[in-house]
């Protein structure tokens, strides 16, 4: 029987540079075939079209699969499964498969789903990687502290149960083999420090937190793992635990997405401005897309988690993507889109 191809799972929160740090694996490859699984939560493909327009020399189309048809938790039996078995069934089957989370993915349920009969005998989990947004973190945004939150529950009833994010939060650090400390050219020493005890605090004993920025994690550091994690799943607690075998029908309505489709800007400076302003004014935990700016030929990419707009251009703009905004909109339940939609109006 053919040794399993190894996976790795990347998963973290909403613009912890999950992608960046794909990207970054990719063009460090160094002739290893990889493929790609993206799980884009929404209804545009913005990090597969991310990836897929990186140019990186064996980074062919066929290579990237996106699952775009909701959560990669909740899509186990109809996107997943067939996603890997047409992987694994290829005539040259990849050496390594990279599968970047939603935001919003649970990682306990996918892990267990290489359990499944139709893919177990070929694929094995080389390990989990948990992404974690440094300075989000630092600033308490996406972090759940238990400490006080058990302080604070003696005189509310309404903290009895954790909000969403800390579970979801808690879920992934659990579940991790390794923890990507990213964005630490956005801490001080002092702070960086801090959050890896923290870090290592929810975290399994002996999972490494490895520092990084923009994702730079070497393919030598993140693969070759070999930990095996679907025979491993006793200790990766989680709040939304399923047994194996039943189904997972955990769904996100904490949370809401859209899409605003936009003409192109005319000055991209005055646009992020405008971005950060909407965030602020309507709690967006995330927005990301695509633009194009007035009189420019290459494509601008716009990534947003809380306040801070990163923007960069990727490459030539397509025929179909000329004179075109789109961006998504992804927050907890209540958002007013309406409102929203009005105000990247302009």
């Amino acid at each position: 029987m053919a040794a399993k191809i190894p996976a790795t799972v990347i998963t973290g929160f909403l613009g912890v540079g999950k992608t960046t740090l794909v990207q970054h694996l990719l063009a460090h490859a160094g002739g290893k075939r990889l493929a790609l699984i993206i799980n884009e939560f929404g209804d545009l493909g913005v990090d597969g079209d991310i990836v897929k327009g990186c140019g990186i020399e064996g980074c062919a189309e066929d290579d990237v699969l996106e699952l775009s048809n909701g959560c990669i938790c909740c899509t186990v039996a109809e996107d997943f499964i067939p996603a890997m078995e047409k992987l694994i069934h290829r005539a040259e089957p990849p050496d390594h498969i990279v599968i970047e989370t939603s935001g919003l993915a649970l990682p306990q349920p996918l892990v267990r789903a290489f359990n499944w009969p139709e893919i177990r005998n070929r694929v094995t989990v080389d390990g989990v990687v948990t992404v974690v947004d440094g300075p989000a973190v630092q600033a308490g945004r996406f972090a759940h502290d238990q400490a006080a939150i058990d302080a604070q529950r003696q005189g509310d009833d309404m903290l009895d149960h954790e909000t969403p994010l800390s579970e979801l939060f808690e879920d992934q650090l659990a579940c991790a083999d390794m923890i990507i400390l990213n964005k630490t050219d956005l801490l001080s020493a002092d702070e960086a420090t801090t959050l890896e005890a923290k870090l290592r605090g929810g975290a399994r004993a002996g999972v490494p937190v490895v520092r990084a920025q923009m994702g730079a994690v070497s393919p030598a550091t993140l693969l070759g793992l070999g930990v095996g994690a679907e025979g491993d799943m006793a200790d990766r607690h989680a709040h939304h635990h399923h047994h194996e075998g039943e189904d997972h029908d955990h769904d996100h309505d904490d949370f809401e997405t859209f899409q605003v489709d936009l003409p192109a800007i005319e000055d991209a400076g005055r646009f992020m401005e405008r971005l950060k302003q909407v965030i602020i004014d309507h709690d967006i935990l995330r927005l990301k897309g695509f633009a194009q700016v007035a009189g420019k030929p290459m494509r601008l990419v716009i990534q947003a988690v809380g306040p801070r707009v990163d923007s960069y251009f990727d490459r030539p703009l397509t025929t179909a993507e000329k004179g075109k905004t789109l961006l998504v909109v992804i927050g907890q339940a209540g958002l007013d889109e309406g409102a929203i939609k009005a105000a990247l109006q302009g």
